[in-house]
Parts: structure tokens; C-alpha cells; sequence
């Protein structure tokens, strides 16, 4: 039998932050694209609302920041699956505040949601990456390549992810592991209620956004899921290290 007719393996995907916004429409892009997707979040409802009607991804709560998160994400792909072949590094929290006003505890939570568990996440990942020959996917943002004053934590846990990203690209090419990510700009998403923040400053945000965004709307988490499925997908084989913006032109302008 030739490679042509052999049977194709499904795809193996982990997607954190799967509940909602842009791991929900990744986690599904996934699915309709033939892979079986482990999807991870803190909340069991929203996970079990993006695997309704898509046989192909299992919800999977869980903590990326506990202690044994990351290997339990792991070894549950493994044992559902005996494989891995994408992570997604997905989820992530704002917490805003300027300098002056920042307590211990708006910054820890974001360092060990948007930093330190993707670190640890990946390295759990890693053998079974190279053994598949696998991708990581990073999702930063576009405001980690400018300045977001009142987001500065954030942005910077961003803007760390990026370098990891590179870093990791040149680090993971000899082992057959890609390293890829994307800079979403302003989109659709439940961030802001997830901030905390009130109808009126979440209108004043997307005004600003709106202004600021050069294609003048706000972006869709489906056109952020199409950029990751496309640089996850066996046909970029020859890419890695790229932090592409998926912002209406917004980093550029």
C-alpha cells in the first residue's frame, strides 16, 4: 500500500481556555478538520456548551496552573488517544491596572495563567510532540508587540510568550517539533466580562479598538481558529518561529 491509499491518522489536539472565545472556535475548526481535541478549561459547562454536537472533542476540566495539571492534561490525550500531535496554548486572563496599583494578587494570576504553565504545559507535551513530530501553538496578542498602558502585565506575559515562542522554534527544529504563534487583535470574546468590566467601559474599549484597528471591525474567534488550524497543518511543515497578527492591520498601523 503507498502513501496515498494508507489510511490517514486522525490528529491528536490539545486546546487550552477551550470553553470559550477563540478555544472554543479552535477547539471546533479542529474537530471539523478530522482531529480528535482534548478540550481543557477551569469550568465544566462551558466546555460541555464546545463539545455539544461535535463528537470528536472531550472536555476535559482542569487547572493548567495546579500542581499536576499540565501532566494530567498529558497523560489523559495519551490515554484517550496514544498520541498527541497539537498543543494549543490558549488560555489566558487580564487583570488591569497601572503601575501603582498593581497588588500581588491581579499580577500572579496572570504570569502563572498566560507564562508559566504554557512553559510547563509544553515541556509535559514535549516527548510526545517529538515522537509524533508535532506543533505548538502559542496565542499571544497583537498588543504584545506595542505598548497597552493600564494592561502592562498582561501585555508583558504576551510579549514573553512570543520570545518562548522563537526561542522554542530553534530550540525544537532538530527534534522535529514546530513552534508557531498567533497575535489576535481585537475580537469577539467574553474577555472583558471576564475582567469584570461594566457594559459602559467594555463599549468605551471596543470604540478605542474600533479606532485603532485599520479593517474597522472587531475580528471573529473563527478567523483566529482558521490562522491556527493553517499554521498547525501538516502543509506548513516548513514553518516555525512566526508570530503571525491575526488584528485587521492594528500592529502595523
Amino acid at each position: 500500500m503507498d502513501s496515498s491509499t494508507a489510511p490517514q491518522v486522525s490528529r491528536i489536539v490539545v486546546v487550552t481556555g477551550a470553553g470559550t472565545g477563540i478555544g472554543r472556535a479552535t477547539a471546533r475548526a479542529f474537530a471539523a478538520g478530522g482531529a480528535h481535541v482534548l478540550a481543557v478549561g477551569r469550568r465544566a459547562e462551558p466546555l460541555d456548551e464546545t463539545a455539544d454536537g461535535h463528537d470528536r472533542i472531550t472536555p476535559l476540566t482542569a487547572d493548567i496552573t495546579a500542581d499536576g495539571g499540565p501532566g494530567l492534561i498529558v497523560r489523559t490525550a495519551l490515554e484517550l488517544h496514544g498520541r498527541l500531535d497539537v498543543l494549543v496554548n490558549n488560555a489566558g486572563i487580564v487583570r488591569s491596572g497601572a503601575l501603582g496599583t498593581l497588588a500581588p494578587e491581579m499580577i500572579k494570576p496572570q504570569i502563572a495563567t498566560n507564562l508559566i504553565a504554557p512553559i510547563l504545559l509544553s515541556q509535559a507535551a514535549l516527548p510526545s510532540l517529538e515522537a509524533s513530530g508535532g506543533v505548538i501553538v502559542n496565542v499571544s496578542t497583537s498588543v504584545g508587540q506595542r505598548a497597552w498602558p493600564g494592561s502592562s502585565v498582561y501585555a508583558a506575559t504576551k510579549t514573553a510568550l512570543e520570545l518562548l515562542t522563537r526561542s522554542w522554534a530553534v530550540e525544537l527544529a532538530p527534534r522535529g517539533v514546530r513552534v508557531v504563534a498567533v497575535a489576535p487583535g481585537a475580537i469577539d470574546t467574553p474577555i472583558g466580562e471576564h475582567q469584570g468590566l461594566t457594559s459602559e467601559r467594555m463599549a468605551a474599549v471596543r470604540k478605542w479598538q474600533l479606532a485603532h484597528t485599520p479593517l474597522g471591525r472587531i475580528g471573529r474567534p473563527e478567523e483566529v481558529a482558521w490562522a491556527i488550524t493553517q499554521l498547525a497543518a501538516p502543509a506548513a511543515s516548513f514553518v516555525t518561529g512566526v508570530v503571525l497578527p491575526v488584528d485587521g492591520g492594528a500592529v502595523v498601523a
